[in-house]
């Protein structure tokens, strides 16, 4: 599934809508963000 989601995003098909790209270390600032609603799209947790 993982693979096909891959193709899709790269072909253009589907948005993933990715707002910003944080560091897991600030999980507690992303999710502020998140339940405040200033979050548009995802926000992606990285080690």
């Amino acid at each position: 599934m993982l693979t096909e989601l891959a193709r899709l995003v790269a072909a253009g098909e589907l948005d993933s809508h990715i707002t910003e790209v944080r560091s897991l270390d600030e999980a507690r600032e992303a999710l502020a963000l998140v339940e405040r609603g200033h979050a548009r799209g995802k926000i992606v947790l990285v080690p």
